[in-house]
């Protein structure tokens, strides 16, 4: 019994040693910016007599992928306060993913719900995306598209 625990402590440093590591990288964001979304556009929602509503408004702006390799599921993360300096989202400060970023800089877009009433202007703050060096979900599609269809709308002008 002795023995076979000896060589499982034994055995556990190397078990360790091999495991994949799965990274967390940072990327970077720049123009950054939190606009309401137009009349045309399908997260727009119509309020439908809900006592409670919700505006629709696109954060846009660029991410930078420093490295090498792709970025994979990433995702962004930003506090996003109204005009009282409140947290327009409460309890979160993950907005939304962005899917896989190549190496370079390229644009990003994600819709944003913000109940309704809530005082503008809003100020984005401590934006910062992050990501993984190798996937941590399974995939559905093969083209490695995975982006919301609502994302795929946004127009990146």
């Amino acid at each position: 019994m002795l023995r076979r625990l000896l060589t499982l402590l034994c055995c556990l440093p190397l078990l360790l040693a091999l495991a994949l590591p799965c990274d967390a990288a940072e990327l970077q964001l720049s123009g950054i910016r939190l606009d309401p979304c137009g009349e045309q556009d399908p997260g727009n929602q119509p309020d439908l007599s809900r006592p409670m509503g919700a505006s629709c408004y696109v954060l846009t702006g660029d991410v930078e992928n420093r490295g090498k390799n792709s970025v994979i599921d990433t995702d962004v993360y930003a506090r996003i306060l109204d005009a009282s300096g409140e947290p327009v989202l409460q309890n979160r400060t993950r907005v939304g993913s962005i899917g896989d970023v190549n190496p370079g800089q390229s644009p990003f877009a994600l819709h944003i719900s913000v109940p309704a009433g809530t005082p503008g202007p809003f100020v984005v703050k401590n934006a910062r995306a992050r990501g993984f060096n190798a996937p941590v979900r399974s995939r559905a599609e093969a083209d490695d598209d995975d982006l919301l269809p609502l994302e795929r709308s946004i127009n990146l002008e």
